[in-house]
This record gives structure tokens, C-alpha cells and sequence, in this order.
């Protein structure tokens, strides 16, 4: 069986899991304990908040570790207004996690993206408000792999006073990061996403931004996070970041070239074959590809039953009935996102796994459309 959802979650890599069995094992000491135990663990912990730093381009001070990209969003989102009056912007392309955290507030404006998915900063200008309080436009698209101009939209929000959050969960492990130099106040990653374990994640907070916690009990995470430390989850994310910082761009590389190989030969041997999000930059390896005739859940099937595991969109709406958010708003139609599926490479990727999947993705497609005599 070869794995082609990586923006669903990764595996845990080897060095990520021989940095946290110890921990588990031997370093089991409360973070917050000031005898022997708990200070060994508290170093770990403090090693772990310096290498995730690292890799966003930020001060240890800056980060706070969270189960996860869902508690960061929505820590970032209803952190900054609580239920208070406010307006918030985002765009009709974020993760559950952030439209679903918008929606708690009292106001808020969702800004629509072009038909490769990105979003005009001017657009969030013109849907500023004197009461808006937060903008939330993500870094990386979960299904189309489409970057953001996050740099030029954080200014704009800087301009008008606004707290800036980005949900980084798809970009970081995945391209380059300096939060200092993109001039976000917010960004919220997860561990799961680039090798480390699932319920660990964190929230860059740049200093000076207020946010109120939503967890509350103990002064974990200065005041703003309340909660024992899960001290080997945080081990796994900074052992997953450090991996990144040494390692990460030769593997970018490697996978842009994959990601590549796949989309070039699909076009060329599957007819009514269309990349979505084409255009745009992308996530290296991340492709989105739509095919005339087809729907996708039988498709998925197929390939599963080939020995490929593939996705139709984001894990996190498995078993939705309405098609992806995301495609509809590029302009697809239902029955076109209907007919899209997602690839997502990853490190334990290959040339000839790759070839192999276009050969299963070229038969599948034809049997199918056999089936399917409304096809032309």
C-alpha cells in the first residue's frame, strides 16, 4: 500500500520517535515540579519551544504548545475577541477549525478567492470596518496547496490595527517560514502535519499581542494555556521541526520535481484532466486534479483497491455529503469538485511509487468513465 494523503497526517518519523520514547520512559517528571524530575522535563520542554521557534522564525518566549492546529485556530481566533463586539475577516477557503471559530463572533466578513484559489489583499482592505479586530487568512490551502500573499495582507492589516492570524498548519514543514518577516501577530501549526505526533501542535504569538486564554487553571504557558505540558508530544514536535530546518529544503525540492512528474503525465494521458489551483504557487507537494466525468468516491475506491490511498479534500469534512467548500469557491461546479481528488506526497515517496500511482490513476479513470456513458 502506498500513502499519497500526507496533508491528512504524516507518520511519525524515526528520529522523531527516538527522541520521545525517552521522555516517555525515563523523563517523566511534571514540567512544572521543581525537584530533579521536573526540571529534566522542563528542560525538555524548553529545548523543544527553541527548536519549533527555529523553524517560524521566532522567539521561544513566542511559542505555545497546543494539542493541535484546532485548539491553536481557535485559541487565535476567540483569544483575540472572546465573545465581545468586534469584526473579524477571513476568506471563504479556511479550515473548519477557523470558519467554524469566526462563527462564534459577532461579526464577520468572508472574503471570496479567484478561480486558482488565491486571495487579493486588496479584498481584505476594501472589507476592512473601523471595529474589525482580527484578520485570519490561512498561509497554505489543505487542498489546493495554494500560498497566500500573507506578507502584503499582514500589512494591511497592521495599517488598520488588527490582530493578523494565519492558519500555518498546511505551510510549516512544507516551505520556508520567518513569521518576523511576514509580520503575522498569529500562526498556528500541527505536529501531525510533518512527522511529529497527532495532539500536539503550538501558536506563535508574537510578543506584545494580547490574547485571553480558554483553557484555564495553572500559569502553564504564561497564562496562556492552562494544562499539564504534554512534555513528549512537544519533544516529538521540536525533534519534526528540527528534522525541517536541517533537512527540509532538499526535500521540498524532491517533492516540487515528484509533484511535477505526476501532474505532467496525468495531463498528457488522461484527456478532460485539469490541474485545480494551477496558476497559483503551490506547497511542493501538494496536487489537486479534476477529472471530467468522474466522481470521486468510486475513483478512491478504485485506487485503494490498487494499492493507493489518496484523498477527495480535507480529512477533517470525511463523510460530508456537500462537495469541498474550497472547490466551490474557485467556481467549480458540485458535480466538478465531485470529480476532484487530492494528492499529497510526502517523505516516504518515490519515483516509482509515483509512476506506478499515474498507471493506477490512468486505468481507474478509463474503467470508470466505461461505466459512464454520459461521458464524452
Amino acid at each position: 500500500m502506498f500513502y499519497f494523503d500526507h496533508n491528512a497526517t504524516t507518520p511519525v518519523s524515526a528520529e522523531v520517535l527516538e527522541a520521545m520514547l525517552p521522555v516517555m520512559t525515563e523523563v517523566y517528571g511534571n514540567a512544572s515540579s521543581i525537584h530533579h524530575f521536573g526540571q529534566a522535563a522542563r528542560q525538555k520542554l524548553d529545548d523543544a519551544r527553541r527548536q519549533v521557534a527555529a523553524l517560524l522564525g521566532a522567539t521561544p518566549e513566542e511559542i505555545v504548545f497546543t494539542s493541535g492546529g484546532t485548539e491553536a485556530d481557535n485559541l487565535a481566533v476567540i483569544g483575540t475577541l472572546g465573545f465581545k463586539a468586534g469584526h473579524a475577516i477571513t476568506t471563504t477557503i479556511e479550515h473548519p477549525a477557523v470558519l467554524a471559530s469566526c462563527a462564534q463572533l459577532e461579526s464577520v466578513t468572508r472574503v471570496e478567492v479567484d478561480s486558482r484559489g488565491l486571495v487579493d489583499p486588496e479584498d481584505i482592505r476594501r472589507a476592512l470596518r473601523p471595529d474589525t479586530k482580527i484578520v485570519s487568512v490561512m498561509h497554505a490551502n489543505n487542498e489546493l496547496g495554494v500560498i497566500q500573499p500573507l506578507k502584503e495582507i499582514a500589512a494591511i492589516a497592521r495599517e488598520a490595527g488588527a490582530v493578523m492570524h494565519s492558519d500555518g498548519v498546511q505551510a510549516a514543514g512544507k516551505i520556508p517560514l520567518n513569521l518576523a518577516d511576514l509580520g503575522v501577530d498569529l500562526y498556528s501549526i500541527a505536529g501531525h502535519k510533518f512527522y511529529a505526533p497527532k495532539g500536539v501542535g503550538a501558536l506563535f504569538v508574537r510578543k506584545g499581542t494580547k490574547l485571553a486564554a480558554m483553557m484555564h487553571g495553572g500559569h502553564h504557558e504564561r497564562d496562556r494555556r492552562a494544562g499539564t505540558e504534554n512534555v513528549s508530544g512537544a519533544v516529538g514536535l521540536g525533534r519534526a521541526a528540527q528534522w525541517m530546518i536541517d533537512q527540509g529544503p532538499a526535500e521540498w525540492s524532491r517533492l516540487a520535481a515528484l509533484r511535477d512528474r505526476l501532474e505532467n503525465a496525468v495531463l498528457d494521458r488522461i484527456p478532460g484532466a485539469h490541474v485545480n489551483g494551477a496558476g497559483a504557487p503551490r506547497t511542493p507537494n501538494t496536487s489537486n486534479i479534476r477529472f471530467d466525468g468522474i466522481d470521486s468516491e468510486p475513483l478512491l475506491i478504485a485506487l485503494d483497491l490498487r494499492g493507493f490511498a489518496v484523498s477527495s479534500g480535507s480529512a477533517c469534512s470525511s463523510g460530508a455529503q456537500e462537495p469541498s467548500h474550497v472547490l466551490t469557491a474557485i467556481g467549480l461546479t458540485k458535480e466538478q469538485a465531485k470529480s476532484s481528488i487530492r494528492f499529497s506526497l510526502g517523505r516516504s515517496n518515490d519515483a516509482a511509487q509515483l509512476d506506478a500511482l499515474v498507471e493506477a490513476v490512468v486505468d481507474s479513470v478509463a474503467h470508470l468513465r466505461k461505466l459512464a456513458p454520459a461521458y464524452v
